[in-house]
């Protein structure tokens, strides 16, 4: 049979695959995505909602990029809170739940829409190679797709395996598809070696058994949030979560079965991810905690299935309806679908470099779970970086790295190739030592003139991303030359309340007063309103006044870490020869093998004084770093 020729061919349709589909698309390669059942592309495999602490900066970090992911989530959402609002901006955080059903809809509305795009529904078997470079793949079916460049978003497809208690084992992606394991033997042939992680999921409930008077309602926020900057969608009709928590009735059907879960019986000995423990875990690790949280999230417009967030547990069928019984609320509900843990292989990311192609075997780059991440967010974002380097690769064109200072895509993924993981890989604001110049109001004016670079944008993307830059700039502007007198806000600072100005003067420093809000003074009903600003203009301009201190300080850090970036270091130093280094950063150096001086200073273990002596025994061997 004959074979068809792309520049880019992305295999997994997951929100990784998706994501690096789109992004190699639009910059013009010739891509091909291809997944085992185009049904699902887009499948939200957990709980169907998108965002949260620091992951829905993520989320719009890909939709500044151009992804898809936000247009999907407004399109579909059904319940949005920006979570963290008491707290500082660096950490607020948008979240949405979305329609399980309609989002992988939008998803492959979106794709669709790319004219270099083609989708195959078909299960890839191997890759096939000229000496040590990518030259296309073959599917189970026979046909064969030349490429130059692969990207591999397998997920937990690579030798899935689905455990429920101690005897049920069913070799599974997820629930209802078949693993991979040819691809995966190929690749462990090839020299790439696996490690094994696992990941679970709660029950469902038929919502019509719930008795949701026992339950305390958490409504979303009044005013809609969005994801997107590119459109502006309402979104679906308004649901309801509800909250629980399950006590000491709970954690005693738990201890009594402990043995029969899969993970504490022993039928599971890969690690999971610690952020999202599983009813087990907290039982066991948290002994002296009276109860825990339990979150009853919709799962879509046309079904009553709720989604149990916070039970997630990999114990029998039999054991999760019982635990279920003894939650207030859920003692008549009926289970339509057990939690179960799911183990897959991943691949330790140390060997990859920043654009996520793998240094072992060129033009074969990685995105997603694979590399031994957790959640949707990282998985796209991972996608957009590695389908804009396939793709600028394939085209012949420089790559691109987003840079820690940047964007969380940077702190994802210099984290991955750098540090590497020892558990499920998920981020927080914490991970970013510039968190207040990468919050979640100001992605568009950090990425958008990137993806425009890029040619990521299409027309009317462009002329939105003017539009909106100097929106930005006509606020800032207004702020900076607007003055304010007493008469003009005597009402509002007596509603706050705070204290009355005394004299007129700069609208600036009254913004300074933590309790005064821009968008308050600019509303309809407000002291300055009828001016029409936009509403996320106002958010950004109004944070970059009230932290300016901070985020100068930030700045200044990062211009010192930039500069260690343009500090290339040689290929092929000996690290482990270097006597002046500690064991440690010898052996962590020799390991990760830094592009930069800026990424070995990141590398766990290695000193201060340890970059000072490389640099030194650089030079002792007639070489010097240069500038990248």
């Amino acid at each position: 049979m004959g074979s068809m020729r792309y520049d880019v061919v992305v295999i997994g349709g997951g929100h990784a695959g998706c994501e690096a589909a789109s992004a190699a698309a639009r910059l013009g390669a010739k891509t091909l995505l291809v997944t085992s059942f185009l049904a699902r592309v887009g499948q939200m495999s957990c709980n169907p909602a998108i965002g949260g602490v620091a992951k829905g900066t993520v989320a719009r970090e890909v939709d500044a990029m151009g992804g898809i992911m936000g247009r999907a989530t407004d399109r579909t959402t059904l319940h949005f809170r920006m979570l963290n609002r008491s707290k500082g901006p660096a950490v607020w955080a948008p979240r949405a739940q979305c329609d399980r059903g309609l989002y992988p809809r939008e998803v492959r509305r979106e794709l669709e829409k790319l004219s270099g795009l083609e989708l195959y529904q078909g299960t890839v078997d191997r890759l096939e190679r000229k000496g040590d470079r990518i030259s296309g793949v073959v599917c189970a079916d026979g046909t064969r797709f030349e490429a130059t460049r692969v990207v591999l978003t397998a997920g937990t497809f690579l030798r899935g395996a689905i455990r429920i208690g101690t005897e049920t084992s069913l070799g599974a992606g997820r629930a209802g598809d078949a693993p991979v394991v040819t691809l995966a033997e190929q690749l462990a042939d090839l020299g790439l070696a696996a490690d094994r992680f696992k990941t679970g999921t709660p029950p469902r409930v038929d919502g019509r058994t719930v008795d949701f008077d026992r339950l305390e309602r958490q409504d979303g926020d009044r005013e809609p949030g969005r994801f997107s900057h590119w459109e502006s969608s309402g979104g679906l009709r308004r649901l309801p979560c509800w909250l629980v928590r399950a006590g000491a009735d709970v954690k005693e059907v738990v201890s009594e079965n402990i043995e029969r879960s899969a993970m504490y019986g022993g039928a599971i000995g890969s690690r999971g991810p610690r952020y999202c423990p599983s009813i087990e875990d907290k039982i066991l690790k948290f002994p002296d905690a009276d109860s825990h949280q339990v979150f009853l999230e919709p799962e879509g417009l046309e079904t009553d299935e709720l989604y149990v967030n916070g039970l997630s547990t990999s114990l029998p069928p039999d054991v999760q309806r019982e635990f279920l019984s003894r939650v207030p609320g859920l003692e008549r509900a009926r289970m339509t679908q057990p939690g179960y843990a799911i183990e897959y292989d991943f691949f330790p990311p140390q060997r990859l470099a920043a654009t996520l192609e793998l240094e072992t075997l060129g033009g074969l780059y990685m995105a997603g779970q694979i590399n031994g991440t957790t959640g949707y967010e990282e998985a796209a974002g991972q996608g957009v970086v590695a389908g804009v380097n396939a793709a600028r690769a394939a085209l012949q064109r420089e790559p691109w790295v987003p840079r820690r200072d940047e964007a969380f895509l940077g702190v994802l993924v210099d984290d991955l190739v750098t540090r590497g993981v020892d558990e499920p890989y998920r981020l927080f604001t914490s991970r970013a030592e510039f968190r207040l110049l990468l919050r979640q109001d100001n992605c568009l004016r950090r990425l958008g003139p990137v993806a425009e670079r890029l040619g990521l944008l299409a027309d009317e993307e462009r002329r939105t991303l003017e539009r909106r830059l100097g929106e930005l700039d006509r606020v800032k502007g207004w702020v900076e030359d607007a003055s304010v007198a007493p008469s003009d806000v005597e009402d509002y600072l007596t509603g706050l309340p705070s204290a009355p100005l005394r004299q007129k003067g700069p609208l600036g420093k009254l913004l300074l007063r933590p309790e005064v809000r821009l968008a308050d003074l600019v509303a309809t009903d407000g002291p300055f309103g009828g001016l029409g600003f936009d509403p996320d203009a106002v958010a950004t301009v109004e944070m970059d006044l009230k932290y300016a201190g901070y985020v100068a300080r930030d700045r200044e850090r990062a211009e010192v870490l930039a500069k260690r970036e343009e500090v290339a270091l040689p290929a092929g130093l000996p690290y482990d020869t270097f006597s002046s280094l500690s064991v440690e950063a010898r052996q962590k150096l020799e390991d990760v093998r830094p592009a930069t001086l800026g990424q070995a200073g990141r590398i766990p273990g290695v000193s201060p004084a340890d970059l000072q002596n490389l640099l030194v025994e650089i030079r002792k061997r007639g070489e010097s770093p240069a500038a990248t």
